[in-house]
């Protein structure tokens, strides 16, 4: 070794190497990134491709409700309790029915067993929706005899089945009576109501309908009238369940009106329009709307009260996958 040889310690030499394998490792995972880098497109391309496959089963992230039978060309039976069981098995997370009050007793009790064990929610089941009747808008000994007997009906329903949430429609208009007489009306028969099923815990909620398609001369019609009627009622007892394909005819502007009425909206019924079809088969941007509903940790219940655009197992196939289609936020 010569003079200029520079004599190192082994601590030295040890730090040399090191450094030197530091480099390589850097240099080698710099490379690493920038191909990393370069086929990140086609990275998240692919990945993109994977999330717009939905999974057929998957919870949907809020609780729609095919009623008992929509699905019943797949489900493969008229069997209510086997149409729940397909139903919970697509991943949707309540059912509804309508007529639930007019099944035998037995049929009652075995499909809310059925519910329970799946585990879903029920939505609001018809208590009183007579069309061609006027009723609440009337001050009459007889009118309150009536709604005596349907809400001690409602009761016995409720408490046979645990299924809570009841449906009203207060009916017709009375030309001869004078509009805020009318309204007044409404409200002392809702509060009238609102004393016999409180205490059960029961919730009833007015269904706003529109009348320049579907329901000629029926009282209510819009969401600000039954927000007005709700608040004057002041009851946890008597709420609002927003038909959005209703309330797209009669009025429109349903997110704003949606915010406005929300501390006394209690459940929801959808379909589209024109036709009254699964969502994506009309005008009404359901995917928004949804949207919003998750935005306001809306915990209920959305009633898929509507028809079929394609009729048979086609047509139950469609309306599952448009759910899936306005449900992937």
């Amino acid at each position: 070794m010569n003079s200029h040889t520079l004599r190192l310690s082994g601590r030295q030499k040890h730090f040399i190497i090191m450094n030197t394998k530091s480099r390589r490792s850097f240099l080698r995972g710099t490379a690493a990134a920038g191909a990393a880098l370069l086929s990140a497109p086609v990275l998240l391309a692919g990945r993109s491709r994977e999330a717009s496959v939905p999974d057929a089963d998957r919870p949907f992230r809020l609780a729609y409700a095919p009623s008992i039978g929509m699905f019943r060309e797949l489900s493969g039976s008229e069997n209510p309790l086997d149409n729940i069981q397909f139903i919970a098995d697509k991943g949707f997370r309540a059912v509804f029915d309508n007529g639930l009050p007019g099944r035998p007793v037995e049929e009652q009790e075995n499909i809310a067993t059925k519910i329970q064990q799946m585990g879903l929610l029920m939505g609001p089941w018809v208590l009183h929706a007579d069309f061609g009747k006027t009723s609440f808008v009337l001050p009459h000994r007889e009118v309150r005899d009536f709604l005596t007997m349907k809400m001690e009906e409602g009761i016995e329903v409720a408490r046979r089945t645990g299924f809570k949430t009841a449906l009203v429609v207060p009916g017709r208009y009375d030309e001869r009576l004078h509009p805020d007489i009318q309204r007044a009306n409404v409200i002392d028969n809702l509060r009238y109501c609102a004393d016999l099923v409180g205490p059960e815990g029961m919730t009833l909620v007015l269904e706003p309908l529109n009348t320049l398609r579907d329901h000629p001369g029926l009282w209510l019609t819009g969401m600000p009238q039954a927000y007005q009627v709700c608040k004057a009622v002041n009851s946890p007892a008597v709420k609002i369940v927003e038909d959005i394909y209703h309330q797209q005819i009669s009025e429109g502007n349903l997110i704003p009106n949606i915010e406005a009425c929300w501390d006394e909206i209690a459940a929801f019924h959808v379909g589209d329009n024109p036709g009254r079809n699964e969502p994506t088969t009309g005008e009404i941007n359901y995917k928004n709307i949804f949207k919003y509903l998750l935005s306001r940790d809306y915990k209920g219940v959305i009633c898929m009260e509507h028809g079929r655009s394609i009729r048979g197992a086609a047509g139950v196939r469609r309306v599952i996958e448009a759910y899936r289609e306005c449900d992937p936020f």
